[in-house]
């Protein structure tokens, strides 16, 4: 296992998408919910142990070898925002698209003949470190710190604030990603025998309710 790949494909300028998005920020900002640091973290943090962790189970099953093609049937029960679903698969057929390059496989080319429309990010991200080599842990953690680490740089775009004080958000969020990571291979692991449905199904319905806001507003930032 190579952990500089892990460094690859956890770096926010792999060029995977995620940069375009704002995990909901930017619909948080505008609804008043997030208008300083400290609010940042409490939007985060909840986000994590939401969206995260859900992502996190996803992607690591995916690395242990579970089904494809449940799992992203799996993400989709889990996303109840048409907007959301739609984000999910075309971050997932841009990082399918960088990955491909970077770490050609027959997995990646058969997950792209299996969803020419895209897979959902999780799932992906998932086979995409299984073929890199690494660890289910290693796919929840890059799952995981998307989920904060995307709002907190929107949000210093959005309101102008201090990248210091976002990069302490997502440093003192640390500990709490780390459990997040162990609860989610912990189910990954159990839906290697037991199926997808044991996976993490926690909701955030303002992330969803935002999506799909955000979705209609005919002027925005960024794409979700």
């Amino acid at each position: 296992m190579s952990r500089a790949a892990l460094l690859v494909l956890a770096d926010g300028r792999f060029p995977a998408g995620g940069h375009a998005h704002s995990g909901g920020a930017e619909a948080a900002v505008k609804a008043g919910r997030i208008t300083s640091a400290a609010s940042l973290e409490d939007f985060c943090r909840g986000r994590l142990h939401t969206a995260g962790l859900v992502a996190g189970a996803l992607a690591a099953a995916a690395v242990l070898g579970v089904d494809p093609r449940e799992l992203d049937a799996a993400a989709d029960a889990r996303t109840p925002s048409p907007a959301l679903r739609g984000a999910a698969r075309k971050l997932g057929r841009q990082l399918l698209r960088a990955a491909r390059a970077a770490w050609p496989s027959p997995e990646l080319d058969a997950l792209g003949a299996e969803f020419p429309k895209g897979a959902h990010q999780p799932v992906v991200l998932g086979l995409v470190a299984r073929s890199a080599g690494l660890r289910p842990e290693d796919a929840a953690h890059c799952a995981a710190y998307e989920s904060v680490s995307g709002p907190a740089t929107a949000t210093v775009r959005l309101l102008s604030l201090d990248p210091f004080d976002a990069t302490g958000v997502l440093a003192r969020l640390a500990p709490e990603a780390d459990r997040v990571v162990e609860l989610a291979v912990q189910a990954a692991r159990r839906a290697l025998d037991e199926g997808a449905d044991v996976l993490p199904a926690a909701s955030g319905p303002l992330l969803e309710v935002g999506a799909q806001w955000h979705a209609a507003w005919p002027v925005r930032l960024f794409a979700s």
